[in-house]
């Protein structure tokens, strides 16, 4: 970004009209002045006193030209004391004016102010018109200079009337010309220009050279205020020529002056210095040191612009020198400030402050109010580059207020554009756009082209931090436009830059590097040396995007150089943060740390707090690539503290968001949440859209490092979306990678493989090197996961070429790593070997501690299936060091667990079992972080599910048959048992060991089966009276494909169940799911085969091998007509009762069945108080309103559900209870009843996954169209409506469905066991309505009839398998109870009235 340059002190000249004298004073020297003291002598000799006054007066006005002030003022006081001698009011008067021109020159305005209020004074009381006409003029000069220009013009105003009353043409021409002053000080340099063109008229008119040649300099005065710095350099020229003409040396070397600043602004910085030369050369030959000091000012104005801070500050201190000998306070000011600004440039921007004060100061002494504004403007820069842009802003309104006071509408337009960048910085961009929305409108209404441009150039770059990339191209090709019409090559190339970083921001990174190639060659053209610096720097920047990091750090070399040699600390600093992060990038983390503590050691020298922040970030990334998370978020959090102290809004953003990363990578998933959450809201508060895109991307990285790939993919999509919205093809790219990640973490690879490609066509269309090498790492991992090793190598061996090809050796080692994965999964260990060994090599030079614990695990697992069990066991200890090391918790755990796995293939079974369980104590203490996050804890549980597999499976092996059992049991379910103990009020579930294992069985009826799946093996674990514990084993062979390695097989195979009972075939079924409303929720009935092709097997077939898988095995141990199992995985779909033996007899013939998520579930409901559920009364909902309820488009979203409605009024009759449908059914009412009944009954559209339900929307509701929250039932309203229900009946399509996961189906039965139900009646799949009808009603005559809810379940299905209508499987088998078997008594109300009554 380009920073608004600070205010600059060029000094140019304007004629003030002074009063000439009785010589030629143009060119004072010696000669003038020996004349002067030979007249003076004569005067003497002749005892003239009045002559004597004369003398003193010329000789005063000769050394007031001459630069010498103090001398000056002494022969105009020796001038007034004669002339008071004789009382001569007129010579007095002039004394008095003379000593005001001189004490003016000298920048003590006020003094000026009183000497020439005295010339009035006297001028009036002589009746001098034309004197006081000329104290008019020289009080407006004095007033002007004190940043007064309204008074300046009141005073100008009256020269004017008073000039046109005595007929001075001369006169009205001056007055002319210092009203056009004012006004270009004022900002309005139009009617400057209008002025000076009068000034010019009158001059031409009289003949007078002196005045034309001034009247040429303000107007290209004036030109130059516009921005329009060729037209400048016309008129100055012809100054200059009429000066060289009449002889004016004094004039001459304005001119010279003037066309260096024009030269300077048009970014000829050659010429610039030409022409300041000339003007000191001209100075120093006519003795005139004012002219001298302020030659030596512009000339250090003009090396600071070339980059050569040094020689800028020996010629500003040059300017302060003389400034001081001649007494001349407003040099000496201004000489602080240009100091300043040097130092600002250099970096030092702590002695930067130090001058801009003393400049303060001094205009502050001699009432200054025009340099005062300025100084607390440079102040404002200062404190901004040191990061305190708090204080910036305090002194930028200090300005304000003075340029308001004054009226000086350039200065007001300037501040607004430096509030702007303050506001920028901060990170509030649309307060930064507020700002730079004012700077532009008064630009325009003074017709400032240069000041219009600069406000477009920083218009784009707050759209470019605010993620609207496109726009920032526009403004600043706005800028560019203006740049070239006025011929400002600086400018130019500024935006150039701008023009570069802002397609480095789309993700153009080869127009980017264009772009600043051209910003390049300007600043070569111009000789500036800072300029060209910055341009290496950019390219250096571009280079890295593009994955060059060789380039980069080239480039970024280049622009060390440049820093070093002009003394840019700054510079410096930032070069040296950019080397380190490329060679980051390149893996070489050590030297990247060495790098960004040489930045460190600058931005604290400097006192620069915002860069010193920025470098603990980096120093943070640096330790966070090293794998050292801990150290990454002690960086970060300093990072944090001075973002929060200095109030940059932006940096607190981005350091919450790389807080997030490290904590991710430490496994506490809940606290990177948080962080990325906190990074995502400042991103919205403060606009910054780009902010956004990536807080919703690593919120994404986030959940998919948890396990809940669904949510990853839509925080991708929010990133993606965003990126597309704004144009930014890189992050358009990364998201198209993640979102290619989470579904291959899904088990769809086809899916991933689209998205993978597509992040590869971006990164080949923007050239973005690196970005094409992860994209081809991926795409071999995704094909890698589809079991096509060898195309899986191709493209890790692409990767592994870019990676070396742009000398990244982090990526070179990841390649090197898949690479050994694929020839391992193609058998050929030896070779994987190889590869591992090559990554593990790189990671070590880097100092990479998490590749190199990846190396060692890779390593261990070649050679666990070596058999060289000795070799692995060593290898998976190492990463388990370093994981303790880091602290990574997550690492540790997995160590473990495949020290565990080699055990176990060792037959080391003791060894194994505690290495599973160091395992799984360690994901317990990272579990504990998910606090009560029940979707985390589902998610976290998923993903680590092998420990707790591992574990039971070696206790199987050795014969601990309960403690398998114990251990299986304490991996199930234990989100939603954390949840049931949280709504019976028991607090969070701990497992405290054997005393608690026994536990689990006490409330375990008889004929319990509790099931276990590993891959391809069922264990079926009996509990029987006694509670003895028996375990028999059966296969999967035959029901899922042999050569299927997604996890997602068995439920296809489940699936593949449904589709041979024709469960989707001809049914007439109301759609009562919420797949309308979330319509980018995959739906249940849609998932395909396609990936995962199963055997078809024939209906009868596929009950019968379901049932010799779960029932066969243990039929012999179950007594009895009761059957309880605990499901495992996508067991918990299967159709249970129709399951048939080898006597063709269903399940649900011989027992009645329910099952449950985990014993331990089991146990919370039986160790439930007494009066916990209640014991009577009914809520039966169905058919709510939900007419009004429209998507995102305006549609209706919903049908009514006559059948619903049906559904529950038939039930009302048969429990003699008053159903709520249509409007009467709102959230509002249902949740007042939630708490008071026993039995629940939903008929209305709901959401197998979430458990969400809609229900009326709130007719008292705040919105015209209901809003989610009017009308869906959520979990959260049911726990906080502490549902007391003994049993909820689910009437909504697939209510028995959901995800299937580790902890079992997460779906709406689930949400209401957790919520507190203590039995819940689903559906496995949808069925007829009228089918539903029959089953509702012959279940609940049962159960009205005191029946239990498992026998009424089972008389219901039984009277619809005798019907003839509804004798097909697919009516009468879905129907499952989980939970409790509860008995309710509908007449308890009644029973409990007539008791009261017999009692009275």
């Amino acid at each position: 970004m380009e920073e608004k340059d600070p205010i600059s002190h060029d000094h140019g000249s304007a004629s003030s009209g002074d009063v000439k004298k009785v010589i030629d004073l143009y060119n004072p020297g010696e000669e003038a002045i020996e004349y002067l003291n030979l007249y003076l002598k004569k005067s003497k000799e002749v005892g003239d006193k009045h002559w004597d006054g004369n003398a003193y007066g010329n000789l005063g006005n000769a050394y007031d030209r001459l630069g010498d002030f103090k001398k000056a003022i002494e022969y105009h006081n020796l001038h007034l004391k004669i002339a008071k001698d004789v009382r001569d009011k007129h010579g007095e008067g002039n004394a008095y004016s003379n000593l005001g021109n001189a004490y003016f020159s000298l920048g003590d305005f006020k003094k000026a102010i009183e000497y020439h209020n005295l010339h009035l004074k006297i001028a009036k009381e002589v009746g001098h018109k034309h004197g006081e006409g000329v104290a008019f003029c020289n009080l407006g000069n004095a007033n002007s200079r004190l940043g007064d220009f309204k008074k300046a013009m009141e005073y100008h105003n009256l020269h004017l009337k008073i000039a046109k009353e005595v007929g001075d043409k001369h006169g009205e021409g001056v007055a002319y010309g210092n009203l056009g002053n004012a006004y270009d000080r004022l900002g309005d340099s139009k009617k400057a220009i209008e002025y000076h063109n009068l000034h010019l008229k009158i001059a031409k008119e009289v003949g007078d050279k002196h005045g034309e040649g001034n009247a040429y300099g303000n107007l290209g005065n004036a030109y130059f205020s516009l921005g329009d710095f060729k037209k400048a350099i016309e008129y100055q020229n012809l100054h200059l020529k009429i000066a060289q003409e009449v002889g004016d040396k004094h004039g001459e070397g304005n001119a010279y002056g003037n066309l260096g600043n024009a030269y300077g602004r048009l970014g000829d910085f050659k010429k610039r210095l030409e022409y300041h030369n000339l003007h000191l050369k001209i100075a120093k030959e006519v003795g005139d040191k004012y002219g001298e000091g302020n030659a030596y000012g512009n000339l250090g104005n003009a090396y600071r612009r070339l980059g050569d801070f040094k020689k800028a500050i020996e010629y500003h201190n040059l300017h302060l020198k003389m400034a001081k000998e001649v007494g001349d306070k407003h040099g000496q000011g201004g000489a602080y400030g240009n100091l300043g600004n040097a130092y600002f440039s250099l970096g030092d921007f702590k002695k930067a402050i130090e001058y801009h004060n003393l400049h303060l100061k001094v205009c502050k002494e001699v009432g200054n109010k025009h340099g005062e504004g300025n100084a607390y403007g440079n102040l404002g820069n200062a404190y901004g580059r040191l990061g305190d842009f708090k204080k910036a802003i305090e002194y930028h309104n200090l300005h304000l207020k003075i340029a308001k006071e004054v009226g000086d509408k350039h200065g007001e337009g300037a501040t607004y554009g430096s509030l702007g960048n303050a506001y920028f910085s901060l990170g509030d961009f649309k307060k930064a756009i507020e700002y730079h929305n004012l700077h532009l409108k008064i630009a325009k209404e003074v017709g400032d082209k240069h000041g219009e441009g600069v406000a477009y150039g920083n218009f784009g770059n707050a759209s470019d931090r605010l993620g609207d990339f496109q726009k920032a191209i526009e403004y600043h090709n706005l800028h560019l436009k203006i740049a070239k019409k006025v011929g400002d090559k600086h400018g130019e190339g500024v935006t150039y830059g701008n023009l570069g970083n802002a397609y480095l921001s789309l993700g153009d990174f080869k127009k980017a590097i264009k772009y600043h190639n051209q910003h390049l060659k300007i600043a070569k053209e111009v000789g500036d040396k800072h300029g060209k610096g910055n341009a290496y720097g950019s390219l250096g920047s571009a280079y890295h995007r593009l994955g060059d990091f060789k380039k980069a750090i080239e480039y970024h070399n280049l622009h060390l150089k440049i820093a070093k040699e002009v003394g840019d600390e700054h510079g410096e600093g930032v070069a040296y943060g950019n080397l380190g992060n490329a060679y980051g990038r390149l893996g070489d983390f050590k030297k990247d740390i060495e790098y960004q503590n040489l930045n460190l050691k600058i931005a604290k020298e400097v006192g620069d707090k915002h860069g010193e922040g920025v470098t603990y970030g980096n120093v943070g990334n640096a330790y966070f690539s090293l794998g050292d998370f801990k150290k990454a978020i002690e960086y970060h959090n300093l990072n944090l503290i001075i973002a929060n102290e200095v109030g940059d809004k932006d940096g607190e953003g981005n350091a919450y968001g790389t807080l997030g990363n490290a904590y991710d990578r430490l496994g506490d998933f809940k606290k990177a949440i948080e962080y990325h959450n906190l990074h995502l809201k400042i991103a919205k508060e403060v606009g910054d859209k780009h902010g956004e895109g990536n807080a919703y991307g690593s919120l994404g990285n986030a959940y998919f490092r948890l396990g809940d790939f669904k949510k990853a993919i839509e925080y991708h999509n929010l990133h993606l979306k965003i990126a597309q919205e704004v144009g930014d093809k890189h992050g358009e790219g990364v998201a198209y990678g993640n979102l290619g990640n989470a579904y291959s973490s899904l088990g769809d690879f086809k899916k991933a493989i689209e998205y993978h490609n597509l992040h590869l066509k971006i990164a080949k269309e923007v050239g973005d090197k690196h970005g094409e090498g992860n994209a081809y790492g991926n795409l071999g991992n995704a094909y890698g996961r589809l079991g096509e090793f060898k195309k899986a190598i191709e493209y890790h061996n692409l990767h592994l070429k870019i990676a070396k090809e742009v000398g990244d050796k982090h990526g070179e080692g990841v390649a090197y790593g898949n690479l050994g994965n694929d020839y391992g999964c193609l058998g050929d260990i030896k070779k994987a070997i190889e590869y591992h060994n090559l990554h593990l090599k790189i990671a070590k030079e880097v100092g990479d501690k998490h590749g190199e614990g990846a190396a060692y695990r890779n390593l261990g697992n070649a050679y666990g299936r070596l058999g060289d069990f000795k070799k692995a066991i060593e290898y998976h200890n190492l990463p388990l060091i370093i994981a303790k090391e880091v602290g990574d918790k997550s690492m540790e755990a997995m160590a473990y667990c495949s020290l565990g796995w080699v055990f176990e293939l060792q037959g080391g079974l003791p060894k194994a079992v505690e290495h599973y369980q160091a395992s799984i104590n360690v994901l317990n203490s990272l579990r504990v972080l998910l606090i009560s996050k029940d979707e985390w804890k589902v998610s976290f549980r998923n993903r680590h599910q092998v420990a707790y597999t591992g574990l039971w499976r070696v206790l199987v092996e050795q014969g601990n048959v309960d403690e398998a059992l114990f251990v299986a049991e304490k991996g199930r379910a234990q989100a939603l048992t954390d949840l049931m103990e949280s709504s019976f009020g028991g607090g969070t579930s701990h497992h405290k060991g054997k005393d608690e294992d026994c536990t689990v069985l006490k409330n375990v009826p008889s004929n319990t089966v509790f099931q276990a799946v590993d891959k391809a093996n069922v264990n079926l674990w009996v509990v029987s009276e006694g509670k003895q514990v028996h375990l028999r084993q059966s296969k999967l062979k035959g029901f899922v494909s042999e050569n299927s390695r997604s996890s997602l097989s068995f439920e296809s195979s489940m699936l593949g169940v449904y589709t041979q009972l024709g469960v989707r075939s001809n049914v007439r079924c109301e759609n009562r799911s919420l797949d309308a409303l979330r319509e980018g929720r995959s739906k249940v009935d849609e998932k395909t085969k396609e990936a995962n092709p199963q055997p078809h097997i024939q209906q009868d077939g596929c009950l019968s091998t379901l049932y010799d898988i779960v029932m066969k095995p243990v039929a012999d141990l179950i007594e009895g007509d009761e059957l309880l199992i605990i499901p495992d995985g996508p067991l918990w779909i299967a159709p249970y009762a129709a399951l048939k033996d080898g006597n063709s007899k269903y399940l649900c013939e011989s027992f009645t069945i329910r099952v449950a998520p985990s014993l331990a579930s089991l146990r919370l409901i039986a160790d439930c108080p007494d009066d916990y559920h209640k014991s009577n009364g009914a809520l039966l909902v169905g058919d709510p309103w939900v007419s009004e309820v429209t998507n995102s488009k305006g549609k209706k979203v919903f049908e009514q559900l006559q059948y619903a409605k049906k559904e529950v009024e038939m039930i009302g009759k048969i429990l003699n209870i008053t159903p709520i449908t249509g409007s009467q059914a709102t959230k509002c009412e249902v949740l007042k009843r939630l708490s008071s009944v026993s039995l629940v009954h939903f008929a209305a559209h709901g959401c197998m996954e979430t458990g969400e339900i809609a229900l009326t929307p709130d007719p008292h509701r705040i919105s015209t169209v209901p809003t989610e929250e009017d009308y869906i039932l959520t979990i959260g309203d049911v726990l906080n409506a502490q549902l007391r229900a003994k049993l909820v009946v689910l009437s909504c399509c697939h209510s028995g469905r959901g995800e299937i996961k580790a902890e079992g189906v997460v779906g709406i039965a689930r949400a209401f066991i957790g919520a507190g139900a203590r039995s819940i009646v689903v559906s496995l799949w949808a069925i007829d309505d009228e089918a539903t009808l029959e089953f509702m009603k012959y279940f609940y005559q049962q159960l009205a009839g005191g029946k239990p809810a498992s026998e009424s379940l089972n008389l219901a299905m039984k009277s619809l398998r005798e019907s003839d209508k509804f004798c097909d499987i697919k009516y009468w088998a879905p129907f499952l109870l989980i939970g409790d078997d509860v008995t309710l008594d509908f007449m308890a109300k009644e029973r409990e009235n007539l008791n009261m009554k017999s009692h009275k």
